[in-house]
């Protein structure tokens, strides 16, 4: 589990200075705004609990396109949403540098987890690294699912393999699986076929159908899983909703915001962390 201390450390409920884009200035009138953002957010349920405190306290209504985290890049690159929420760092730094984001602000974080079948064929369970952990699958060829969408959670797994000179594609339709699927579905294949897969902790939280498979490795730190968020720039894009978005951004990383984020639990577990500055 995360370490709760880090989030004492944190002390964002006193500690939180806003950096955006100065005193939250809401609404003035109910409006609505589109949200580009993972299906991690979306299906662990924080957007159900979050947007409509969102809406009480500014009026405003969001509508969440949620998709993996290359094709949410996509939809703001072709002007089709007002905010870009998201949880791959680089790839959200390029977004402002190439003109199409405002700023980029971190909002909250967790950690990916390798899960597995209990049996662990591939002997995953106490490895050093996760590096070791993928080193092993692949030396015993146990089925790997991957989600093969470039969502957040593809790029970190390729990024993984990477690091230890892998392309586990060479062996695209044997050992390891693309599904092409969300996370859920990718896990749903992952239990059916008894294989190993990558997923963010919040979305394994809120999985349903774990049967019986299990966290195998976690905790390295390349697993740490940061959230941003960014205005889509209304100079390359003159229909974004400028005002109602800000107003998003200003939110969720406000005080209020932070804290909403850090309330939302299931079955007692946090499953994001606060960590705006």
């Amino acid at each position: 589990m995360i370490n709760k201390s880090i989030m004492r450390a944190l002390g964002f409920a006193t500690a939180l200075v806003m950096v955006g884009y100065g005193p939250a200035s809401y609404a003035d009138e109910a409006t609505n705004i589109t949200l580009a953002s993972t299906t991690s957010t979306q299906n662990s349920g924080l957007f159900d609990y979050l947007l409509p405190l969102f809406k009480k306290q500014t009026g405003v209504d969001v509508h969440v396109v949620a998709v993996g985290t290359g094709a949410a890049l996509k939809l703001a690159r072709n002007g089709d949403a007002d905010v870009l929420m998201v949880h791959h760092k680089t790839s959200e730094d390029k977004f402002v540098a190439d003109g199409y984001g405002v700023k980029r602000f971190d909002v909250m974080y967790n950690d990916f987890v390798l899960v597995g079948p209990d049996s662990d064929p591939a002997e995953v369970k106490g490895s050093e690294t996760i590096i070791d952990a993928l080193n092993n699958i692949k030396t015993k060829q146990s089925i790997f699912l991957s989600r093969g969408d470039d969502s957040g959670t593809n790029k970190r797994e390729l990024e993984l393999w990477k690091a230890n000179g892998d392309n586990p594609k060479s062996a695209s339709g044997d050992w390891y699986r693309e599904t092409g699927s969300g996370m859920g579905a990718t896990l749903n294949t992952a239990v059916a076929m008894q294989g190993y897969a990558l997923t963010d902790r919040a979305t394994w939280i809120s999985y349903k159908n774990k049967q019986n498979m299990e966290i195998l490795f976690e905790g390295d730190e390349r697993l740490f899983n940061q959230y941003g968020v960014i205005v889509v720039n209304p100079e390359k894009f003159p229909h974004v909703k400028v005002k109602p978005a800000e107003t998003f951004v200003n939110w969720i990383i406000s005080p209020k915001g932070q804290e909403a984020i850090a309330g939302y639990k299931l079955s007692g577990e946090q499953l994001f962390i606060p960590n705006a500055k």
